[in-house]
């Protein structure tokens, strides 16, 4: 591919793909920018791994274009797949190796120059335990080691399935920061996911996709922001009870029973709040994350 930028790395048009005779997805458009995460989200069996596998190349008897870096997905080379790194949800490694030798195993099968081994194994906690073999890992060890399996040749694109999927809170936390600092390098990055909070936090812009369609594009900010302004939620004391109530962020100032409340002293709590990307996405496909 040599230093060819291209602002559009992957574009996607009139795609379509079927499993039997029934289309499975069907009337995909959409294109992702360089340097930019983007999320495919959706219930299983929505057809996002589906989508996924064309755009790495494992599945290519389907109609329209699919193309990353200006290759269109049913004739790429070997060669090209010294630019894309996938991280499946359910690591692909030899447990009778140890990680070290899993990342030189990896590492020998590409030609371009690979990243430092003992540097990836540290960003992901992972130095200290680089000679252990892989059966002994834990799945979350197992999950963090196939990701920067997928770093070590340093690609251009990344494809990342559930990739906090498995993880505790701490290093799902290191993984979303790690993916962050991979964005901040230019690469480009396709998150398939249902875990909303992960999409709100990491992806640029984000697809809904429901039984292999298209629901909707656009930033989580934006559709949470177009979804309902935030609300304000409160509870006070009235002839000893506890009651609720609840306003506007924008009409705060002109409720006259906050304002009186406020002023009597009797507010017990007081909360805001606005829609999550899952509210959204229940609200605009009737679906529901599973």
């Amino acid at each position: 591919m040599g230093d060819l930028m291209i602002e559009n790395v992957i574009e996607v048009k009139d795609l379509s793909f079927s499993y039997t005779k029934v289309p499975f997805i069907s009337d995909i458009n959409f294109r992702v920018r360089e340097g930019e995460i983007f999320g495919f989200l959706g219930p299983s069996g929505a057809g996002k791994s589906t989508l996924q596998k064309i755009l790495t190349g494992l599945c290519t008897s389907y109609s329209g274009s699919a193309k990353i870096l200006g290759v269109e997905s049913r004739q790429y080379t070997n060669a090209f797949y010294e630019n894309i790194g996938v991280d499946f949800e359910f690591p692909s490694l030899y447990e009778k190796l140890t990680a070290r030798e899993n990342l030189r195993f990896f590492a020998s099968l590409y030609k371009n120059p690979t990243r430092d081994i003992s540097e990836l194994l540290d960003s992901v906690g992972l130095l200290a335990h680089g000679d252990k073999k892989v059966k002994d890992f834990s799945k979350g060890m197992k999950s963090r080691l196939n990701f920067i399996k997928a770093l070590i040749h340093d690609p251009k694109v990344l494809f990342l399935d559930e990739p906090t999927s498995g993880l505790d809170p701490n290093n799902a936390q290191i993984m979303k920061e790690l993916i962050l600092a991979e964005r901040d390098k230019g690469k480009t990055i396709i998150i398939t996911t249902h875990n909303m909070q992960d999409a709100t936090e990491l992806c640029d812009r984000v697809v809904f996709i429901v039984d292999g369609q298209m629901k909707a594009l656009d930033t989580p900010r934006n559709f949470i922001m177009s979804r309902g302004a935030t609300r304000v939620r409160y509870t006070y004391t009235e002839n000893q009870a506890e009651c609720e109530g609840a306003t506007l962020l924008t009409e705060v100032g002109s409720d006259p029973l906050l304002q009186r409340l406020i002023a009597e002293n009797r507010i017990t709590s007081i909360h805001s709040s606005e829609p999550t990307l899952n509210d959204v996405f229940i609200e605009l496909t009737g679906a529901r994350l599973c």
